[in-house]
């Protein structure tokens, strides 16, 4: 009997994995959402970068309308306990709570522990690897039912 590697969530899927990077609200530092954005799209998805200072009603609709899988957000303004909820809220409201919601920021850890009880996806905090987040979307990906 012979072992065989199980395949990449991009090898089984028929399309490949969209994702929407946005920064919502007032920040207006995303050089970490383009590199970030840059290495997803090196790993074979398809990225939607929305640009700076989004609201989370425009994140939603941007989510509804490139059929993504997944919304990454960047937020370093603080702000995180308040836009994460609402982007959620609203996917969940349009009938895309399949969508899964991740995000990255400077994000207290009693914060990443309320909003993952909320059924927004990991954070992913500074210094953390874009392999790390390429493999937490692909294994996602895998179980997620198509």
């Amino acid at each position: 009997m012979t072992s065989r590697a199980e395949p990449s969530a991009q090898a089984t899927r028929r399309r490949p994995i969209r994702v929407l990077v946005a920064k919502p609200g007032l920040d207006g530092h995303d050089r970490g959402a383009k590199v970030v954005a840059a290495s997803l799209r090196d790993a074979g998805m398809e990225v939607i970068y929305t640009g700076l200072h989004q609201t989370p009603e425009m994140i939603a609709n941007a989510a509804v309308q490139e059929d993504v899988d997944v919304v990454g957000l960047s937020i370093l303004s603080g702000a995180h306990m308040t836009l994460f909820p609402r982007v959620k809220a609203l996917l969940d409201q349009v009938g895309r709570g399949d969508v899964l919601l991740i995000g990255g920021g400077i994000i207290p850890k009693e914060d990443i522990d309320s909003l993952e009880t909320q059924g927004v996806g990991k954070m992913f905090g500074p210094g953390s690897s874009t392999q790390d987040i390429i493999d937490y979307i692909n294994v996602w990906a895998q179980h997620r039912p198509e």
